[in-house]
């Protein structure tokens, strides 16, 4: 998506004002307001992509490895799931906001790619640019004069660079989550999922990335197993937090060890979370141990 967005001329006297003006604030109003919108938008885009990524079991770490019919299936992904989110239903297009028929379109370039049934209805327009970690999410009428004049083969056709200025934008380059395993170096994913058995690979993950929280969807991934949590519990001195304990690195809670987290002012966990740490003084390890975790030994 484009650096720098024209300023929208919907505004009181514009033909679409009204009409996308009511539209906005239903979908505002259904997704429980603006913050939250934000944060939902961000959540679905980034788990749209994350499950077609599948990290864990195929290794690629950007959007740019998928295939063709895989990033199709995203669009389609974003469609049932942004419907789902707003209690939106189908429709003859898409959906059906306010009695009008709407179209949903997804990109992950810089336009979208509007079909001849969705010209002159009002369309929501969604947008992920994953290099920056930005999304979009505006609302357009397809009108043929917001249009380019050329067309794909299935008489396709983006919205002109005139046309941007008449989308009324609900979020504009607003920050979403990364890929978590784009953040990780790619050695060190490599050591992650090359260490062989559950309970190894889930050690590498906290040994490898430390000081910064990690959500179950990640332990999920790498454990790779349907009792994933066990792997995290100490379990008769084989569970990760045992190995991890005996080389002097701490596993901790979200939901059990914020007390500890805090008094080592470490970042902050949901109850979801957990967070690796090897202490850099008596005083730490002190703490840990009067918490009931001792490194370097079993807890």
């Amino acid at each position: 998506m484009k650096r720098t967005l024209p300023d929208s001329r919907i505004a009181p006297g514009h033909p679409d004002h009204a009409l996308l003006s009511a539209i906005a604030a239903d979908i505002t109003a259904r997704a429980g307001g603006a913050d939250t919108l934000a944060a939902a938008i961000g959540a679905m885009l980034r788990g749209c992509v994350d499950d077609v990524l599948m990290t864990a079991k195929t290794g690629r770490r950007s959007y740019d490895e998928l295939e063709k019919t895989e990033k199709t299936y995203i669009g389609t992904r974003v469609e049932i799931e942004l419907r789902a989110l707003l209690g939106l239903p189908k429709g003859r297009l898409d959906t059906v906001i306010l009695g009008h028929d709407v179209d949903i379109k997804h990109t992950m370039g810089g336009n979208w790619m509007i079909p001849t049934e969705a010209v002159g209805h009002p369309c929501i327009l969604v947008a992920a640019d994953e290099a920056r970690a930005v999304c979009h999410l505006g609302l357009i009428v397809a009108r043929a004069e917001y249009l380019t004049e050329g067309q794909n083969k299935d008489a396709k056709r983006n919205i002109s660079a005139a046309g941007f200025a008449d989308i009324l934008w609900l979020l504009a380059q607003e920050p979403y989550a990364r890929n978590f395993w784009r953040t990780v170096p790619a050695d060190a994913v490599a050591r992650i999922f090359g260490a062989g058995s559950g309970n190894a690979r889930m050690a590498a993950l906290f040994r490898e990335v430390q000081g910064r929280p990690i959500g179950r969807d990640v332990v999920e991934a790498v454990a790779q197993q349907r009792d994933f949590m066990r792997r995290i519990r100490a379990d008769n001195g084989r569970g990760t937090r045992d190995h991890l304990a005996r080389e002097g690195i701490l596993l901790l809670s979200g939901q059990y060890d914020a007390a500890l987290i805090a008094a080592l002012g470490l970042r902050a966990c949901t109850a979801a979370e957990f967070i690796s740490h090897r202490p850099r003084s008596e005083a730490q390890a002190g703490l840990a141990a009067r918490h009931g975790i001792a490194p370097g030994g079993a807890n």
